[in-house]
């Protein structure tokens, strides 16, 4: 389907793009910081599950017209930065009295529903909107034919290396949590940074970009 050549080169492209921190770096390291490594690690798997239907979106032809359209781009970009403030709003609420370090038995925002969460925050990320429609079709090689199946086999290989590169900065992140989840106050300060980095992203998600 792909090459050997077109997976190496594309996933050097995806990696130097992933390891600059952007929405989905920031994201993680904001549930880390709020709720603690679990959440973080399963908002990660969420995270690429959303990007993941965007490399399908882009494969069948959808992604090219987000891209294009200004209106539609602006509106995805939109949706993402408010869930993302809506999220940091509810994690300073509660921090320190629910998350994993707290020792209560409240919502950790693990499972299903911290996926929910990373997947709602992937599938709307502007950044990876931008990445495959305009970047991605340039590694694929028409000769080989299958055009919309090697799009979504590249943007596999995007997922994984974001899933590795991700779980990095939740492990990271989740370490320096359990550090201060040693003092309820530290703990709640921050769980409370956690809450505000993720409404600062928000609000910088939705001011930068494309607007007209």
């Amino acid at each position: 389907m792909i090459s050997l050549s077109q997976a190496l080169s594309f996933g050097l492209a995806s990696f130097l793009i992933i390891v600059i921190p952007g929405p989905s770096v920031l994201f993680i390291v904001g549930r880390a910081l709020a709720y603690g490594r679990r959440t973080a690690l399963v908002s990660v798997v969420g995270n690429e599950l959303g990007g993941l239907v965007l490399a399908g979106a882009v494969a069948l032809g959808i992604g090219s017209i987000v891209e294009r359209s200004v209106l539609i781009f602006n509106a995805v970009k939109l949706a993402g930065a408010a869930y993302l403030v809506f999220l940091g709003v509810r994690a300073f609420l509660r921090r320190g009295g629910h998350g994993e370090l707290a020792g209560a038995s409240g919502d950790t925002r693990g499972g299903w529903r911290a996926c929910l969460d990373g997947f709602l925050v992937g599938v709307t990320n502007p950044k990876n909107v931008v990445f495959f429609a305009a970047v991605l079709p340039q590694f694929v090689d028409p000769a080989r034919g299958h055009v919309p199946a090697q799009m979504f086999a590249l943007g596999l290989i995007f997922m994984l290396v974001a899933l590795a590169a991700d779980s990095v900065w939740s492990i990271v992140a989740g370490s320096a949590r359990n550090w201060f989840g040693r003092s309820p106050r530290r703990l709640r300060l921050v769980g409370g940074a956690g809450g505000l980095a993720m409404i600062g992203l928000g609000i910088g998600v939705a001011v930068t970009g494309r607007k007209d």
